[in-house]
């Protein structure tokens, strides 16, 4: 049984419900300062994503390849379990409305499915360790920018007359396509690696370089849901650290923009939820330390803390289940 088609189509729908959680922390901002329509932000995302991987590149998609010793020894079974682990604990987050990461899903899926059908030695050690440092640095860069960022911004605008905070509004519209410029350069190729990854072990390709029919299916795939918008991730994400005024709208997405971007250019696969989410509590902090819901914040981390583990476990029954049925 070809499950090569089954897997293009999980690695889609992975890349939607990407877009449709991570679209929350995009827009999130922009909504909550109405700085524009929720529409619109969302339909000015996804556009902006659509474009991301064209102008900024495919990197990301080579660092998920080199976490694997190679395609030998894999299967497409195996990344089909990857994706199937990664794909039950995004719509686990999406049900109860947490903003977990895709990201972390994924890893966590694939070195649980690795595991479990070839054996822990077919992962490079010093490729696994790039991927999670990237992941887990993100996002107190994150925070770290967005404090700093905030008190030069606070510092800068010391005299200025309230009319700053029209420039602090409609501003998060330029920001924002920045940030969704980084999404799409980002984590549209983590599942670009995955397909990529599984046309070496079926001889399509006689080396690891994403095809132009992989990038176009997995931006668009993620772009559209994007477009649809995960609407109970935006109302939580917007109401959890504390009332967000333009001036904090505007720092966020700089701070997170500056983040996302800087590790889409060098190939560091990061978590947009996580980078935005950061660097709202950065922001946050360096208004007023008080004004952050910091119960709201060690609730979402360790939602992330769980996400690898628990994609890995699921993503090694699912090869086993596999096994059996194949």
């Amino acid at each position: 049984m070809d499950l090569f088609p089954f897997l293009v189509g999980l690695a889609l729908l992975f890349n939607f419900l990407n877009g449709f959680n991570d679209s929350s922390g995009i827009v999130a901002t922009l909504i909550s300062s109405r700085a524009l329509a929720p529409r619109l932000a969302l339909v000015l995302t996804a556009l902006c994503e659509l474009a991301g991987p064209f102008l900024l590149g495919v990197a990301v998609a080579q660092t998920i390849g080199q976490v694997f010793a190679g395609p030998e020894g894999i299967s497409v079974e195996i990344l089909l379990a990857a994706l199937l682990g990664a794909v039950a604990w995004n719509l686990f987050a999406w049900y109860f409305g947490i903003p977990s990461s895709s990201s972390h899903a994924l890893v966590g899926g694939l070195v649980g499915a690795v595991s479990a059908g070839a054996g822990p030695a077919l992962i490079r050690p010093e490729g696994l360790l790039k991927v999670l440092l990237a992941l887990f640095i993100s996002p107190v860069l994150g925070l770290v920018v967005g404090f700093l960022l905030t008190r030069l911004i606070f510092f800068l605008a010391r005299n200025a007359s309230n009319r700053i905070n029209w420039f602090f509004k409609h501003g998060q519209a330029l920001t924002a396509m920045g940030l969704a410029l980084g999404h799409g350069a980002n984590d549209a190729p983590k599942t670009m690696g995955v397909i990529t990854l599984a046309l070496c072990i079926e001889g399509g390709l006689d080396e690891f370089h994403v095809p132009l029919w992989v990038i176009l299916a997995c931006t668009g795939a993620m772009a559209l849901g994007t477009g649809i918008g995960g609407w109970r991730l935006i109302k939580r994400l917007s109401n959890s650290f504390y009332k967000i005024r333009p001036v904090h709208g505007f720092g966020t997405q700089v701070s997170a923009a500056l983040v996302v971007l800087g590790a889409a250019l060098l190939g560091g696969p990061v978590s947009t939820t996580q980078v935005i989410s950061s660097a709202l509590v950065g922001v946050g902090a360096a208004d007023r330390v008080k004004k952050v819901r910091w119960g709201a914040a060690i609730d979402i981390v360790i939602a992330w803390v769980l996400t690898i583990p628990a994609a890995a476990l699921v993503a090694a029954g699912a090869c086993f289940l596999i096994r059996l049925l194949t």
